[in-house]
């Protein structure tokens, strides 16, 4: 093969693997807790549930691990060591995902965070891809045209670290600039656990198992031995075996202390409710309960609902009430739901008929004079204008701006000194 196709294929597919570096770590550094909770899922699974504690450092880590190396190799950064890295990383990854799509411990692998779900067999596919456009950037790394000269080199790979570090600890402390969950702002959740009219359901099929001489074959309602005597029962399996419609929210409920549904009351309230999500109670942090009890009594005084959901058991509820001298009611939510609500425990949600008007981390809940209107009348009441594409944008420029200083500062000082 000549070299010039050598370097074609090399530079094509290092730009492959760096945007989709970069994509994947961005969006797991976006939502730092989203992807603490996967590796939450993940030590569950693996049975070790003592490794909770590293989630959270795990998803920082990781974010940033993929997003520098996306920078790097579109860079041409330490070309040797930034392609072993990639390849190394996809090999375990591939190993892991290809387990995961057999075994089918956990529902997806959460490498594109919520931004984009796919099976594990899908997964474990792309993977299969990537390691091969990495085997090639590996073994031709020296057709790899680096964009900066040594010198300035470490400068766009420590920017690089300290930006998606900076961009995560910012998510972490607020929300996620990006919201690709369900439950976003403007979302309408009835809406949302809709079944259109005429869409596919779940089919299922029974299978039956029947032993004959020390021998178990399976049948189906259209073959099994209702004429034979010889065969002897043993049991019935419903597998499904075509998924239908599935709606974008599906576990919202809410229950109150009497232990009764309020789900739709909720949600067909034409007037503002307060929702204060804390998947646990006796993990929230208190440091800013009294903002939230200042929205609660702003709430009685203009006559809006305001509810707590939490998935925290009976006797964890009736501590943080006495705690925090909390006079609202409390209602019971299932975790994972109140997990995907919001990233923040707690957090607050608004809602009038059904659509989330605004959400905010516990340590930016409106407070003294945002509170001296009535909703309808302040901008608390009307959702803010969210545009992903302006984020995005926003982001990008944060990213290539400081870049291209350093690109052309490498030019100016060192690369014009050696043209001739």
């Amino acid at each position: 093969m000549s070299n010039k196709l050598k370097k074609i294929l090399v530079e094509t597919f290092r730009i492959l693997l760096g945007f989709l570096f970069i994509f994947s770590g961005f969006v797991k550094a976006i939502d730092p807790l989203g992807s603490a909770y996967k590796f939450q899922e993940y030590f569950m699974a693996f049975g070790f549930p003592w490794l909770e504690a590293l989630a959270l450092p795990a998803s920082f880590v990781l974010s940033a691990f993929e997003f520098s190396l996306g920078v790097c190799i579109l860079l041409g950064a330490y070309r040797k060591l930034t392609s072993f890295l990639i390849l190394s990383f996809m090999s375990v990854m591939t190993v892991l995902t290809l387990y995961l799509a057999i075994s089918n411990p956990v529902s997806d692998c959460g490498c594109f965070g919520d931004a984009l779900i796919i099976s594990n067999w899908e997964t474990f596919i792309k993977n299969v891809f990537l390691s091969a456009f990495a085997i090639v950037v590996f073994i031709w790394n020296k057709h790899i045209t680096p964009v900066l000269t040594r010198k300035t080199t470490w400068m766009g790979v420590l920017f690089s670290y300290l930006f998606i570090f900076g961009v995560s600890f910012y998510c972490y402390l607020n929300l996620p600039i990006l919201d690709f969950r369900p439950y976003k702002v403007g979302a309408n959740i009835p809406q949302l656990m809709e079944i259109p009219e005429g869409a596919p359901h779940n089919q299922y099929k029974n299978f039956y198992t029947y032993e004959k001489d020390g021998v178990k074959k399976e049948f189906t309602i259209e073959n099994y031995p209702a004429d034979d005597s010889t065969w002897v029962f043993v049991n019935t399996e419903t597998r499904l075996m075509k998924k239908g419609y599935v709606p974008k929210i599906q576990n919202f409920s809410i229950t109150n202390e009497s232990n009764y549904d309020i789900t739709d009351v909720v949600l067909a309230d034409s007037s503002y409710t307060f929702l204060l999500i804390s998947y646990r109670l006796e993990k929230a942090n208190d440091t800013n309960v009294d903002k939230i009890n200042e929205i609660f009594d702003y709430a009685q005084m203009h006559a809006y609902n305001f509810y707590c959901l939490t998935a925290s058991g009976s006797e964890e509820i009736s501590e943080w009430i006495e705690d925090m001298g909390a006079d609202y009611p409390v209602c019971t939510t299932d975790e994972t739901t109140l997990k995907t609500i919001i990233r923040s425990n707690p957090g607050l949600l608004l809602l009038k008929s059904g659509t989330i008007v605004n959400k905010w981390h516990h340590r930016n809940i409106p407070q003294g004079q945002q509170l001296s209107k009535s909703l309808s009348d302040s901008e608390l009441g009307n959702t803010p204008p969210n545009s992903n594409v302006q984020k995005i944008f926003f982001c990008s420029l944060l990213l290539i701006i400081p870049l291209g200083i350093i690109y052309l500062l490498d030019y100016l000082i060192y690369r014009r000194k050696n043209q001739p």
